[in-house]
C-alpha cells in the first residue's frame, strides 16, 4: 500500500534528536535561553575565573551589539552568552558526567537529571517539576493565563515557545538553517525532519515487522496495518478508513466534488488517478509499454 507523506507544522509527538552541527545547536540553545529569561525575569549569573574576551560595542544605553554578526541584545550578560557561539566556549561542566554547557542555567537543568530533584510542586494537582520554567508552563493549565500576546494579530499564548513560533509567521524569520543545502526553517521540528533527508536516519521502527521510517506520520500510518485501526468514518454510509487521503477520496462519492479539472478541455474528476489517465489523451503519453 502506498502512503502519502504528510508533514504538519504542529507536531504533537515529542521528537528529540541530536543535531551534530555545533553551530546549529548553539543557535538553538541561545533561542531557548532568551525565552527562559523572558519568563523567569532573572539575571543570568556568569562566574568566570578566566578573562573571556567579549567583542562588543554599545550603540546606546539599552542596546549591546555583537560586532561579529550584528545581533543586538538588551543586556550585556546575554551578549556574553551569545559570544560563545563565535568562540565555542563552554565554561560550565557537569562534575558527574563531564558534559559542558555554554550557560550556567543549562548546567543547572542538566544536574537535575542526576539528582532527580523536583523542587517545584503544583498545589492543585500534585505534579512536580525540576525546572521553574516547566512549573510555570504547567500552572497556566489551571489558571488559563496567556501572557504572551502577538502585537500583529492579537492572538495570545500560554507558552513563550509557541508565541515565538507564531511570531515567525509575521516576521518570516527562519533561524534553523541546513548546513548541507542552505534551506531554512521556522521550526526546529521541521528542520529535524529535513536533516533526515541528508543523514538517512529512520528513528521510527515498527516493533512488529522491523520496518523503519524517517517521519512519525508515516510510521503512524504503517502501524494501522498491524492494529487494524480505521479512525476515519464516513457519516453517510459508515465505511471506515485507516488513512485520511482514502477517506477524503471516498467522501467525493457522496458530495459529488470533482477537484481535478483538465486545463485543456475543462472536464472534472473526483480522483487524481482518473484525472491522470484522462490527461494521457491530450499528451499522447504511453503509460504501459510491453516488454
Amino acid at each position: 500500500m502506498a502512503f502519502i507523506k504528510e508533514e504538519s507544522e504542529d507536531v504533537k509527538i515529542e521528537e528529540t534528536f541530536t543535531v551534530k552541527q555545533e553551530d546549529l545547536q548553539e543557535q538553538t540553545d541561545l533561542i531557548e535561553e532568551k525565552e527562559r529569561s523572558k519568563e523567569e525575569e532573572h539575571h543570568v549569573k556568569i562566574e568566570e575565573k578566566t578573562h573571556l574576551q567579549t567583542d562588543f560595542k554599545r550603540r546606546d544605553n539599552n542596546c549591546f551589539t555583537c560586532t561579529q554578526c550584528g545581533k543586538s541584545f538588551g543586556r550585556k550578560d546575554i551578549l556574553k552568552i551569545h559570544m560563545r557561539i563565535h568562540t565555542g566556549e563552554k565554561p560550565f561542566t557537569c562534575t558527574q558526567c563531564g558534559k559542558s554547557f555554554s550557560c550556567s542555567s543549562h548546567l543547572n537543568q542538566h544536574i537535575s537529571i542526576h539528582t532527580g530533584e523536583k523542587p517545584f510542586t503544583c498545589t492543585q494537582c500534585g505534579n512536580s517539576f525540576s525546572q521553574l520554567a516547566h512549573f510555570n508552563h504547567h500552572m497556566r493549565i489551571h489558571t488559563g493565563e496567556k501572557p504572551f500576546t502577538c502585537t500583529y494579530c492579537g492572538k495570545s499564548f500560554s507558552q513563550s515557545s509557541n508565541f515565538n513560533k507564531h511570531m515567525r509567521i509575521h516576521t518570516g524569520e527562519k533561524p534553523f538553517t541546513c548546513t548541507h543545502c542552505g534551506k531554512s526553517f521556522s521550526q526546529s521540528s521541521n528542520f529535524n525532519k529535513h536533516m533526515r533527508i541528508h543523514t538517512g536516519e529512520k528513528p521510527f521502527t515498527c516493533s512488529q515487522c522491523g520496518k523503519s521510517f524517517s517521519q512519525s506520520s508515516n510510521f503512524n500510518q504503517h502501524m494501522k496495518i498491524h492494529t487494524g485501526e480505521k479512525p476515519f468514518t464516513c457519516t453517510h454510509c459508515g465505511k471506515s478508513f485507516s488513512q485520511s487521503s482514502n477517506f477524503n477520496r471516498h467522501m467525493s462519492i457522496h458530495t459529488g466534488e470533482k477537484p481535478f479539472t483538465c486545463p485543456q478541455c475543462g472536464k472534472s474528476f473526483s480522483r487524481s488517478s482518473s484525472f491522470n489517465l484522462h490527461m494521457v489523451s491530450h499528451t499522447g503519453e504511453k503509460l504501459f509499454t510491453c516488454t
